[in-house]
């Protein structure tokens, strides 16, 4: 598998990762609540692992090799991509906290994580309408092993990313409203490009 590839991929995945959603919302909730960080972050992780290995274990490999499926899942997901930046954009202060900041154990916390990400239609749009694409069905690597390399990338930029947000989030949410409100714009124009540039590739190809 191509270095390239994985680079290219992380980028895209980068991206993706940094635009506000069920994630930033959970950990940033996590923080504000008073919570422990780690034991959130490490839930969503999980939880994307456990995506990563039933992706890998088949059903990737099923969307990367129908044309005609990878192609609805693109648009699909391009088009969510599309109406949820332009949302973002337009209303950057309507990205709410989790209702419910009681304190919980970092066992609930961790599960909950789980929960966010297994159930974050932006992961799964990573997992089976983005991740496939970088993949070379007949390539050298076996399709299995680059879903799942590819995979655990997404997987540890999550987790840093997830912790460096969470070490700064009450900082910049309490004191700096503002900042916050422009990162959640940037945020939004960046989700509304990649979704026209997904549904470019598919479309136009």
């Amino acid at each position: 598998m191509a270095a390239s590839s994985i680079a290219a991929f992380w980028v895209v995945a980068l991206l993706l990762i940094v635009v506000p959603g069920a994630d930033w919302a959970f950990v940033i909730g996590t923080v504000l609540g008073g919570r422990p960080v780690l034991p959130a972050v490490s839930g969503l992780v999980l939880g994307y692992a456990g995506v990563t290995i039933v992706v890998a274990a088949g059903v990737g490999a099923v969307v990367a090799r129908s044309p005609a499926a990878l192609t609805a899942l693109t648009v699909a997901g391009g088009l969510y991509l599309i109406w949820l930046g332009a949302r973002t954009f337009a209303r950057p202060g309507g990205h709410g906290l989790p209702a419910g900041a009681e304190p919980g154990t970092g066992r609930s916390v961790l599960v909950r994580g789980l929960g966010v990400s297994g159930l974050n239609p932006k992961g799964l749009l990573v997992y089976l309408a983005v991740l496939p694409q970088f993949t070379t069905p007949r390539g050298p690597w076996p399709l299995t092993a680059q879903l799942g390399v590819l995979g655990l990338v997404f997987v540890l930029t999550c987790g840093a990313f997830y912790l460096s947000l969470g070490s700064v989030a009450r900082r910049i949410l309490e004191s700096r409203p503002g900042t916050a409100r422009a990162i959640t714009r940037f945020s939004g124009a960046a989700m509304v490009v990649i979704g026209l540039l997904l549904l470019a590739e598919r479309l136009l190809a």
